[in-house]
C-alpha cells in the first residue's frame, strides 16, 4: 500500500499548488535552501552525489568514459578558472550563450531566446545566487517545467574543463557562469550531457515556460506570418529557426552567405520587414542583405540604426523577411500563455491536460494502419461547445491545439533507446459514456482530424477548427508495442468540457422527481442508510440476479462517489445520476451473465468490467475477484456494484489531481489501472526495440 500511498500524496501536493513554479517539485528531494544553509554553516562547499563530477555524467557514447572526447576533461569551480566570477553580469544577454564542444544549438538557441523575457528568465533562472562572499557555497538551482509542473534542480559548480576553457557552453565575455551553470542543471534533469545533443527548439522552449509551441514551415508560410512574428515578439514569446540538411554532410555547413545548416537559430527581432537572428555560436553571421556591414544601413536614419541597435559580430544579425523565408526552412514559436497568434483579438487559450501510457500488449497499439491494435490505444473524450467569438477566415468552429508529449526519452538514451515516432487521431464521438470503443468502430469510422504526420521527435503539435460536438482524441506510437509514457495537453480557444455528462434538475422527469420524494423524506436527501434500504427493496424482487444484499459499506462508498456538496447524502440529482449508472451495471451484469445464473463467474466478471471501461490484465483482475467474489469465485450483483464504485471512486482521487481534464476511465493507462498496478507490484519490461520510421 506504500506506493499508492505516495502516489495520492503526491496528488493531494498537487492540490496544494506543489508543481506550480511557485513551489517547484524538488527534483531528487533536493532542498536548495536546506543544502545551502548547511554548506554556509560548515564552510564546506557543496558537492552534488547525485550528478558527480565523473566521466558518467558527460556522456555514455561519443562523451562515454572510454572516447578519446573526454580525455584530459578535468571539473573546475568557476573560482578556480578566474579570479572574480560572476553568476550575471549586468543581466542575463544573448552574448552570455555561446556554445561548446556539445551539439545542443536547439536548446542555447532557446536560451538565448529566454534572455529577451526577464520574467520568464526569473522563472527558470531564480534571483539571489551569486559568488559573492557570504553567499557563495558552490550550490546553485534552476527551474524547468517538465510534463505539466516544475522542478527545483541543485547543482554544485563543478564544471567540465578541457585545456583550461569550459567544455561546452560559456559566455563570450569569458567570466559569467550562469548559463554553463544552467545547461549543467539541464544536463542532470535529462541524465547526462551527451542527453541534450541533438534536438528542437520547441523542447527548451516549453521545458522553460510551460508554454504551447508551434511550428511554421517557411516554405509555405502563414500569409500574416510577419504580424504573426511581432506579435509573438511583443508577448515575449520564445522563437528559433532553422535550416533543413538534406544529407548529414550538411549538417553545420556553412553556405556562401555564412548560414550554417541544420543548426538552430533563436529570432529576436522583428521591425519594417527587417528580422533579427542570433548564432548561438556567437560568431559566424550572415553576409547578406542587412548584414552588418552591408551598404543597406546607409539608406536608413542614424535613429533607425540606433533603435534596431545595429552591431558587428556578436553573432547577431539582421536581414530581409524575404530573404529569411528564402533561406530558412522552419519558424518555431512558443507562446508563453498559450496565445493563439493567428487570431486577432484572442490571447489566451484553455489549458487542460491528460498523462498516460502505452505498454506492450494492453495499451501500445500502434497507429491506425494497425487496425486489430489501434483500438487498444488509450482514449480520451474532449467536449466542444462554443463556437470561437473571432474565427479564422470566416469559419465557424470551436480552434484548438493538441499537443502530444513523450515523457523521459532522453534520459533513457543511457539505456539504448530514443524518442517513438508518434501521433494522434481525433474521432467524432459517437459511443457511450465509460465504454472503451473497440475495432469495429475505428473500421467503421474515419477520423475528423489528427496531427500532420508520425514523427520521432518528442512532441506532436497540432491546431485545428471542429464544429462543436463530442470528440475521441487517440494518441499513439507509429509502431504498435512501444512502451512510453506520455502527456496529451489541449489548449481550446473557449473552456472545453472534459466532465462527465451531468443532469441538472430540469432534466430530471416528474415522475421520478416524485419517487425521490417518497424515498427522500422531510429532509428531501438520501443517506447512506436509507439508500441500502431502498436497493435492497428493488433488488429482491428480481429473478434475473442473486445478491445476498448491499452492505451499508457499499452504500458508503456510492453516496461518497456522487456527493457533491458534502452533506454526507445525495439530493435528487445525485440520486438520479446513482440510479443511472446502477441501471447501466444492471444491463452490463445480465449481458455478461452467459449461463443465465443470475451471477457472475471469474471469466464473465472480466469481461464486464471491462465492457464498464476498464480494460484490466490478468494480474489486475485476479486482485478483483480475490476481492469480491464469494468463496466459490462467484460474483453476485452487489458485490459487481461495489466493486464498479470502488473503481470509480479511485478514478475520481486521481482524475482531481489533472487540470480542467476529465478522461474516461478506459485502458490501463487510466489512473485506476496505475493505482491497482501499484497495489499488485505488476510491471512490464520496456520495450528496447529500434526506433520507429515516420
Amino acid at each position: 500500500m506504500s506506493g499508492i500511498a505516495t502516489t495520492l500524496r503526491h496528488l493531494r501536493d498537487k492540490e496544494r499548488g506543489i508543481g506550480t513554479n511557485s513551489q517547484a517539485v524538488r527534483y531528487l528531494n533536493q532542498d536548495y535552501e536546506v543544502l545551502l544553509q548547511r554548506c554556509l554553516e560548515s564552510g564546506r562547499l557543496f558537492q552534488d552525489d547525485t550528478f558527480p563530477a565523473e566521466p558518467a555524467s558527460l556522456g555514455f557514447n561519443e562523451l562515454g568514459p572510454n572516447s578519446y572526447k573526454v580525455r584530459g576533461v578535468s571539473w573546475q569551480r568557476p573560482t578556480e578558472l578566474t579570479s572574480q566570477p560572476e553568476f550575471i553580469v549586468s543581466g542575463a544577454s544573448r552574448t552570455d550563450i555561446c556554445q561548446g564542444a556539445l551539439g545542443d544549438c536547439w536548446l542555447l538557441a532557446a536560451i538565448a531566446s529566454l534572455t529577451l523575457n526577464e520574467e520568464v528568465l526569473a522563472r527558470v533562472v531564480p534571483h539571489g545566487q551569486s559568488f559573492r562572499d557570504g553567499e557563495y557555497a558552490g550550490i546553485f538551482h534552476f527551474q524547468f517545467w517538465q510534463f505539466g509542473e516544475w522542478v527545483d534542480v541543485v547543482i554544485d559548480d563543478r564544471l567540465p574543463v578541457k585545456d583550461g576553457e569550459l567544455l561546452f557552453v560559456h559566455s563570450a565575455e569569458g567570466r559569467e557562469f550562469w548559463s554553463a551553470l544552467l545547461e549543467k542543471a539541464y544536463a542532470k534533469l535529462n541524465g547526462c550531457y551527451e542527453a541534450l545533443s541533438g534536438g528542437s527548439t520547441t523542447e527548451g522552449f516549453e521545458d522553460f515556460t510551460g508554454g504551447i509551441a508551434e511550428v511554421h514551415e517557411l516554405s509555405r508560410p502563414d500569409p500574416h506570418l510577419f504580424h504573426i512574428i511581432q506579435k509573438a515578439l511583443s508577448r515575449g514569446s520564445l522563437m528559433g529557426c532553422s535550416i533543413d540538411i538534406t544529407s548529414s554532410a550538411d549538417s553545420e555547413a556553412i553556405t556562401h552567405q555564412k548560414l550554417v545548416k541544420g543548426h538552430a537559430y533563436s529570432v529576436t527581432g522583428a521591425d519594417q520587414k527587417l528580422i533579427r537572428i542570433r548564432n548561438p555560436w556567437g560568431q559566424v553571421e550572415w553576409t547578406g542583405a542587412w548584414s552588418d556591414n552591408s551598404r543597406e544601413w546607409c539608406s536608413i536614419s542614424d535613429e533607425d540604426k540606433e533603435r534596431l541597435r545595429h552591431c558587428s559580430e556578436d553573432g547577431e544579425f539582421w536581414m530581409s523577411f524575404r530573404d529569411f523565408l528564402h533561406h530558412y526552412s522552419r519558424l518555431e514559436i512558443c507562446n508563453l500563455t498559450p496565445d493563439a497568434l493567428s487570431d486577432e483579438g484572442v490571447s489566451k487559450w484553455a489549458l487542460s491536460k491528460f498523462d498516460g501510457s502505452w505498454r506492450q500488449g494492453s495499451t501500445a497499439g500502434g497507429c491506425r494502419n494497425y487496425p486489430n491494435s489501434f483500438w487498444m490505444n488509450p482514449q480520451f473524450i474532449i467536449r466542444l461547445d462554443e463556437e470561437d467569438d473571432d474565427p479564422d477566415d470566416n469559419e465557424n468552429g470551436c480552434s484548438f491545439v493538441v499537443g502530444l508529449i513523450q515523457k523521459n526519452r532522453r534520459r533513457m538514451r543511457k539505456l539504448g533507446e530514443d524518442v517513438h515516432t508518434i501521433g494522434f487521431a481525433i474521432y467524432e464521438f459517437l459511443g457511450q459514456r465509460n465504454i472503451h470503443l473497440d475495432r469495429n468502430f475505428f473500421l467503421r469510422h474515419a477520423s475528423a482530424a489528427r496531427s500532420e504526420t508520425f514523427i520521432n521527435l518528442r512532441e506532436v503539435c497540432s491546431r485545428f477548427c471542429l464544429p462543436p460536438r463530442e470528440y475521441l482524441i487517440v494518441p499513439s506510437t507509429f509502431e504498435p508495442n512501444k512502451n512510453g509514457d506520455f502527456c496529451v495537453r489541449v489548449f481550446s480557444e473557449k473552456q472545453a468540457d472534459f466532465q462527465y455528462l451531468e443532469i441538472d434538475e430540469d432534466d430530471v422527469d416528474d415522475r421520478f422527481r416524485r419517487l425521490f420524494g417518497q424515498l427522500a423524506g422531510q429532509d428531501c436527501e438520501i443517506s447512506a442508510l436509507e439508500l441500502k434500504k431502498i436497493l435492497n427493496k428493488v433488488v429482491t424482487k428480481r429473478s434475473d440476479i442473486q445478491t445476498s444484499g448491499f452492505s451499508l459499506e457499499t452504500c458508503r462508498n456510492m453516496v461518497n462517489l456522487l456527493d457533491k456538496d458534502g452533506s454526507g447524502k445525495l439530493g435528487l440529482v445525485e440520486f438520479k445520476v446513482l440510479w443511472t449508472k446502477i441501471e447501466n451495471f444492471l444491463t452490463i451484469y445480465r449481458n455478461r451473465d452467459q449461463d443465465n445464473s443470475g451471477t457472475m463467474s471469474s471469466a464473465e466478471m472480466r469481461t464486464a468490467v471491462e465492457e464498464a471501461g476498464f480494460s484490466l490484465n490478468s494480474p489486475l483482475h485476479q486482485v478483483l475477484v480475490a476481492r469480491y467474489s464469494e468463496s466459490n469465485l462467484i460474483i453476485d450483483f452487489d458485490n459487481f456494484v461495489g466493486c464498479l464504485v470502488r473503481l470509480e471512486t479511485m478514478f475520481g482521487k486521481f482524475q482531481r489531481s489533472e487540470t480542467q481534464v476529465r478522461c474516461l476511465p478506459l485502458s490501463p493507462s487510466s489512473p485506476v489501472h496505475t493505482c491497482l498496478q501499484i497495489c499488485s507490484t505488476y510491471s512490464t519490461k520496456m520495450d528496447q526495440g529500434p526506433l520507429s520510421s515516420a
